[in-house]
């Protein structure tokens, strides 16, 4: 039976009692400060295509997806190249940097479609490069009964980031009437800090003790798809595809709430902040609930949040109401699943496969939620944006329903070699 920890992390039972383990903390701060270089661009984005350059909602659908689904297979390859050797924070360090750099992408596009598509490829190649060696890093450092409040710290300091970000953004474009090159400069430089810190303060494969090696060779599609092989896994990444696929994305939710409530779009890159401020408060809370009562529980809990705030935007008129509400529900939905879902799936995975199945895992959803966003801007364009929601909720409803039935009701550690 394989353990998903380090021999370093079996050895130190008291984790389970006491601090979050080194590791953890030095990856929160490398991501809390990339999440403010990220989250700086993401919160002028959906302004910049839809305001300023004039892109309709199919067009900025597409780019939307493409920002979320276009690290379908960098994922796969990104999360074995790191199980290969345990490159961990080498493959991640790759994949930081090249995110870094894509913030002079947007700025030399100069508004065209093709050069910010670009752009963009290359952020969210980055951002696939990097996240499952990054997930599995923690995994491997922290006891399997502990990985709950592991992710839920990670995630509280990545939504940090996430936090300042927009706001970061918001006085940037105040002070500079609206200069979005301003924005992926200070952006660019921020990244690099980033990467910086990596380099500088995340552990190497030799501080985190062995890892089990991987058996013998086989072709590289057989292994990447090697996770697979256990049921319980399996039953994971089918619940998370078909929530993800009923996932209509953020960027959607906010011009929406701007359109109903008609405010100045210059408060626009504030909308997610009452979003990350909720996970920012919820993600540690929600981690140690998974690991007391199972991680299947709060994450069906927080897409049915996200079904609530969908139906808000339905049926509420108030605006007060309706702002604070979806901007809540939205945050609880994050705090409840984003690393919830990786606590659940990492007992489930060897150490030799600890990358690579949580790239399988992240690709299943990034691929349904570009499916995902391509057809709610597609449907905003032919019907209207309620008829869009309508069928949002409907399409959200059903798909929780299913992840429902399919999600192990026990969780168990790997037991396949």
């Amino acid at each position: 039976m394989y353990l998903a920890t380090t021999g370093a992390a079996a050895a130190t039972p008291h984790l389970t009692r006491g601090r979050v383990a080194g590791p953890v903390l030095a990856l929160g701060t490398v991501s809390l400060v990339t999440d403010i270089s990220s989250e700086m661009v993401t919160a002028v984005l959906p302004l910049y295509f839809v305001l300023q350059l004039g892109l309709s909602p199919l067009q900025f659908g597409f780019l939307d997806g493409l920002y979320n689904g276009v690290t379908a297979l960098v994922r796969l390859v990104g999360g074995h190249a790191a199980d290969r050797g345990g490159r961990h924070k080498l493959v991640a360090g790759t994949g930081y940097a090249l995110s870094a750099l894509s913030r002079l992408g947007l700025l030399l596009a100069g508004g065209g479609t093709a050069g910010i598509g670009a752009a963009i490829a290359a952020d969210r190649i980055g951002k696939g490069v990097r996240t499952a060696p990054r997930d599995a890093l923690i995994s491997l450092s922290s006891p399997p009964d502990a990985l709950g409040r592991a992710f839920g710290v990670h995630r509280a300091m990545d939504t940090t980031g996430a936090l300042l970000g927009p706001l970061a953004a918001f006085a940037l474009l105040w002070a500079t009437a609206d200069a979005y090159d301003a924005v992926f400069v200070v952006s660019f430089c921020v990244g690099l800090l980033g990467v910086l810190l990596l380099v500088a303060f995340v552990p190497g494969r030799a501080a985190l003790g062995p890892v089990a090696t991987p058996g013998p060779r086989v072709p590289l599609r057989a292994r990447i798809a090697e996770p697979l092989r256990d049921a319980a896994f399996r039953r994971i990444v089918l619940a998370a595809a078909l929530l993800g696929a009923a996932t209509i994305g953020d960027s959607f939710v906010y011009l929406l709430l701007q359109r109903q409530l008609d405010f100045a779009v210059r408060w626009f890159p504030l909308l997610p902040l009452g979003t990350a401020a909720v996970y920012l408060l919820l993600a540690v809370p929600a981690g140690r609930l998974g690991d007391r009562i199972g991680r299947r529980v709060p994450f069906l809990l927080g897409h049915a949040a996200l079904l609530t705030a969908y139906v808000l935007l339905l049926a509420v008129g108030d605006g007060a109401v309706l702002l604070v509400g979806v901007l809540v529900l939205v945050g609880v939905f994050y705090a409840a699943t984003d690393g919830v879902l990786m606590a659940l799936a990492g007992p489930a995975l060897p150490a030799a496969r600890q990358a690579s199945g949580m790239a399988l895992l992240q690709t299943g959803q990034a691929l349904c939620r570009l499916l995902a966003a391509a057809g709610f801007g597609a449907a905003w364009t032919l019907w209207g944006s309620r008829a869009a929601l309508v069928i949002a909720v409907v399409v959200l409803a059903a798909a929780l329903a299913g992840a429902t039935a399919l999600l192990p009701r026990t969780e168990r550690r790997s037991s396949w070699s």
